[in-house]
């Protein structure tokens, strides 16, 4: 079964073949795919690859963090985002003995309701915009200590009457050792390529490589962790457009050094869990920071914050991230093992 995991993953890197070179916002199709749905992710920075904590959200990030600890686990999510977009991720995952463990979810985003207007700015009636990707994940051990996993996502995008439909996938390697304080994962996310296009021209997908690890206390109640993220270009700094064409007159980002463009990949993440009912998280994300900060006024752009709490058999968290002075997001994450609900304690 591991021979044929590892066959398989190789079968659908070749069938669809990969540039590995980062993608900039703007430079890629379906970017929905790396929007943050949980709120104790947003609460930890956005991102976390190397956390495996009988969370099903973790999944959607590295699917090597889909376990038999989650089998039977139901999580719903939801963001009330900026500009009346909203968007979220619902998904289920049930193991099977000498077989493996499976999950399958929805992750979209509605991006609302728009005037259709003509050259003459004659309103014609109203029209909507979403994006969907359904995720199906496997995974299964390699050994005691290494955990490995698959995500096939088929993609459907609906903008007006522009449509097209792709497939990406994302592989992800756990490591966990004997203890379980260190998680250490590795995940290749959003390889593939799109099926139909809107008009006729290809796009590329937000491909993108991923590291992180999270270190557990084992006498004290925190957990810190560390997200390495874009590792398929090292110089994320960039330069807005000089043309005639468009309303920018050319800006370039100040001069930053090696220690700026190395921050830029990180996000860091602190857990204080003093219960098993509850937990407060805290993130800083260098990029965010440094992309929406307005220097007259820097606030607490790049920060994050959240907590969570169990109620009867539910979880329930909420997790804010500061992205720019004008609004803060807010991410609304229940979950449960549905287990639970038949155990006679």
């Amino acid at each position: 079964m591991h021979k044929g995991l590892i066959k398989l993953t190789l079968t659908i890197m070749l069938l669809f073949p990969i540039s590995l070179k980062a993608q900039r916002g703007g430079d890629a199709v379906y970017e929905f795919l790396n929007i943050t749905n949980s709120a104790r992710v947003a609460a930890l920075g956005g991102n976390q690859v190397g956390m495996s904590d009988n969370d099903l959200n973790f999944v959607f990030h590295n699917p090597a963090a889909l376990t038999n600890a989650v089998s039977n686990y139901l999580t719903f999510n939801y963001v009330p985002y900026f500009a009346d977009i909203n968007y979220g991720y619902a998904a289920y995952a049930r193991s099977f003995d000498r077989v493996g463990t499976f999950s399958a979810g929805v992750h979209y985003i509605n991006y609302g309701e728009f005037d259709r207007a003509d050259e003459y700015s004659t309103i014609n009636g109203t029209f909507s915009a979403a994006d969907y990707a359904f995720l199906l994940t496997y995974s299964r051990k390699l050994s005691n200590r290494i955990n490995t996993g698959i995500t096939m996502k088929p993609i459907i995008s609906n903008f007006e009457s522009y449509h097209s439909f792709g497939l990406a996938f994302d592989i992800g390697f756990m490591y966990t050792s004997k203890n379980n304080l260190f998680n250490m994962g590795l995940t290749l996310k959003n390889f593939g390529s799109q099926i139909s296009t809107y008009n006729e021209t290809t796009e590329p997908l937000p491909t993108d490589l991923q590291a992180g690890l999270s270190i557990k206390l084992a006498h004290a109640p925190f957990r810190f962790s560390v997200t390495a993220q874009d590792l398929l270009s090292f110089d994320l700094t960039y330069k807005l457009p000089d043309e005639k064409d468009t309303p920018f007159t050319g800006f370039d980002e100040p001069s930053t050094g090696f220690g700026d463009k190395l921050m830029r990949h990180m996000i860091f993440g602190f857990e204080f869990s003093p219960s098993k009912n509850f937990y407060m998280a805290a993130g800083y994300n260098h990029r965010r920071r440094k992309e929406l900060v307005v220097d007259a006024r820097a606030s607490t752009v790049g920060f994050s914050w959240g907590f969570g709490f169990h109620v009867y058999k539910f979880l329930f968290s909420y997790g804010s991230a500061r992205y720019h002075l004008a609004g803060s997001s807010n991410h609304f994450s229940i979950s449960t093992n549905l287990s639970s609900f038949s155990s006679k304690k």
